[in-house]
């Protein structure tokens, strides 16, 4: 855990007692805060008062008194309108912080020299911190990773000169952060997403920006036109940037060339690793990945070698394009992460031969969007709620059976698979769909698929399987 002494002797009020609203609580305290906490669910202000946290109202307390506010990243701060807790904290002009703002606090106060990389992006946030991650503990550095991704920041070991931390930063973590510094911040991309909680477009690439704008080195992605702007922006502005592409050549910057990663100086290219034969860093997409950890590694002093050996050790994420098996010139593939269209498309440009495993509770948009991805798909095996509809879009431009169940979707699969002689052939599950109909979560239905796939005779489970 982390002690906040920054805010030793100081009466601070909190709002979301989950898991890691709790975690927050207890670090304000054991840094000798005088914290007052509150949930609008009773069971999370049980919880919190069962551990020693002090819990009221806060509708009730003296607002005048408290030095800082610390919200749930999870509570409205703007849109669709601010929780009626930021309302009153507004009103008594008191500063609302999240729990990375915590973090940098401390990290300022007791080891600013720290090795810090914080990743954002709509998309390939957990793999790039994972992976990052990865290569820096596989060089043998003292690393600890958390935020948005597994343990809550404040529950990580405390700041230290030579200790490195990788953090995953939601939108909303950031909008509650408002002094973030990192070593290396990294913007991977933007796409629409969560508008519903920052109202505009433009809103929600402001407080990407942000990650990036605070950083000694702004690692941006260019491969969409918001993050080109923001590059462009921070440049200007004197920022130090380092621009990355998954598919277009820079003058100045890291760029993927097929399987290779390279940097380019003034226009003078050198390859600085290489992702061939990597299995669990596969696609398009996995290339923005890589490209951001080798920059970010590179930037808090790594070695090259040191990098690509952590890059073909890495085992990848759970349920993210996972190898979790093979027979022979089968694989199996656990992407049960993929539960719309645009989040299936990475699996399937990553693959020729792929027989498909689709279904479950569907999305607004159904399939449609993959179609250019249909002369991958040798078969279509389909489970759940969405299975008629998704055979009506297949309709004869892939053969497909509707299996109704994941087990039997999975022996199918692999029956066929097993008779394709044309080279490598990949049993997907890449659903398009949320697990709801047939599982509690993406996570127990990849689960069941890494076991129905292991339990085929004759199937190798993979090293990075969990």
């Amino acid at each position: 855990m982390i002690p906040a002494a920054s805010f030793t002797g100081k009466r601070v009020s909190l709002f979301g007692l989950g898991g890691s609203g709790i975690a927050t609580a207890r670090a304000l305290i054991e840094g000798g805060a005088d914290v007052l906490a509150w949930d609008d669910n009773p069971d999370s202000v049980a919880k919190a008062a069962a551990v020693g946290i002090a819990t009221a109202d806060l509708r009730g307390a003296d607002w005048a008194k408290f030095s800082a506010f610390v919200l749930s990243p999870g509570v409205p701060l703007t849109h669709p309108k601010p929780h009626w807790t930021v309302e009153l904290a507004r009103g008594s002009g008191v500063e609302i912080i999240g729990d990375i703002e915590l973090f940098c606090r401390e990290r300022m106060l007791s080891a600013p020299t720290s090795p810090f990389i914080a990743i954002t992006g709509t998309n390939g946030k957990s793999t790039t911190t994972a992976l990052t991650a990865h290569i820096l503990k596989a060089a043998g550095r003292d690393t600890q990773m958390g935020g948005n991704i597994g343990r809550a920041v404040m529950t990580l070991d405390p700041p230290e000169p030579d200790r490195h931390y990788v953090v995953e930063c939601s939108s909303y973590q950031i909008d509650l952060a408002p002094s973030i510094n990192p070593t290396a911040g990294i913007l991977l991309n933007l796409t629409p997403d969560h508008l519903d909680r920052h109202g505009t477009m433009q809103h929600y690439a402001a407080i990407k920006e942000r990650l990036v704008a605070g950083s000694e080195t702004a690692i941006v992605g260019i491969d969409d036109s918001w993050c080109a702007q923001i590059a462009e922006r921070l440049e200007r502005a004197g920022r130090h940037v380092i621009r990355i592409s998954k598919r277009l050549p820079l003058t100045d910057g890291y760029f993927a060339d097929g399987g290779n990663l390279m940097e380019a100086v003034h226009g003078r290219y050198s390859r600085v690793a290489f992702l061939e034969g990597i299995g669990s860093l596969r696609g398009q997409h996995n290339a923005q990945n890589a490209l951001a950890a080798v920059a970010s590694c590179l930037r808090v002093g790594l070695e090259l070698g040191e990098i690509q050996s952590g890059l073909e050790s890495f085992p990848g994420l759970a349920h993210r394009m996972e190898q979790v098996g093979r027979k022979d010139h089968v694989l199996f593939i656990n992407d049960s992460k993929a539960t719309n269209a645009d989040a299936a498309a990475p699996a399937l440009s990553s693959f020729a031969r792929i027989y498909w495993i689709a279904g479950g509770l569907p999305k607004e948009g159904g399939i449609e969007p993959l179609r250019g991805f249909f002369p991958r798909i040798a078969k279509a095996y389909l489970i759940g709620e969405a299975a008629p509809a998704f055979s009506a879009t297949l309709g004869e431009a892939v053969p497909y059976e509707i299996s109704g169940t994941l087990a039997a979707a999975v022996e199918h699969a692999a029956h066929d698979a097993a008779k394709d002689d044309s080279g490598e052939a990949v049993v997907l599950l890449s659903p398009a769909c949320a697990s709801f109909d047939q599982f509690k979560n993406f996570e127990v239905r990849g689960e069941a698929f890494r076991q129905a796939a292991n339990a085929i005779e004759g199937v190798k489970p993979i090293g990075g399987a969990r």
